[in-house]
C-alpha cells in the first residue's frame, strides 16, 4: 500500500522538530518567528509539525533567523521519505529527541550546560536519577 501523500513524511517531521528545538532554545515564540519569516504563527506550527513542507528559500531564511547552518535542520535524520526511519538497538536518540522537544527539557539542558564544576554536574545527575527512581517506585 502506498503512503498517503497528504501525511507529513519523516524528513518533513524531522526538519520541523529541529525548527521547534532551535526556536525554543532561543526562547522565541512562534509568533515572533512568524513575523521574522513573514508568515502567521499557525504556519510556523504547521512547519514544526511537518504538516507543511519548508521550501529551500524559506529554510535558508529560517537558518538565518535561528542563527544556525541549514544542515542543522537535517542533523540526526536517519531516513528518507522512501525509507522508514529507525534506531539501532540501544540508541538513545528517541529519548533525547523527546526530551529536547519539551520546553522543560530545553530549559533543563540550557541550565545544566551552564554548570561548570564537574562535581556539581555529577550531583545534579545523581539527584535527577534518584528522583526518577522515586517516581518509578511510586507507580
Amino acid at each position: 500500500m502506498s503512503p498517503n501523500p497528504r501525511e507529513p513524511n519523516p524528513i518533513d517531521r524531522h526538519v520541523g522538530s529541529r525548527v521547534r528545538l532551535r526556536r525554543q532554545m532561543m526562547a522565541m515564540s512562534q509568533e515572533k518567528l512568524g513575523e521574522e519569516l513573514g508568515v502567521t504563527f499557525q504556519q510556523v506550527q504547521k512547519y514544526e509539525r511537518g504538516a507543511n513542507r519548508i521550501g529551500a528559500g524559506r529554510l535558508w531564511h529560517l537558518a538565518r533567523v535561528l542563527e544556525v547552518p541549514v544542515a542543522f535542520f537535517y542533523d540526526g535524520a536517519t531516513g528518507t521519505a522512501q525509507q522508514p526511519t529507525g534506531f539501532a538497538e540501544g540508541d538513545q536518540t528517541p529519548i533525547v529527541n523527546d526530551f529536547l522537544q519539551s520546553p522543560d527539557g530545553v530549559a533543563l539542558a540550557q541550565a545544566f550546560s551552564k554548570i561548570t564544576d564537574p562535581k556539581v554536574r555529577r550531583r545534579v545527575l545523581e539527584l535527577v536519577r534518584s528522583l526518577a527512581d522515586t517516581d518509578q517506585a511510586a507507580e
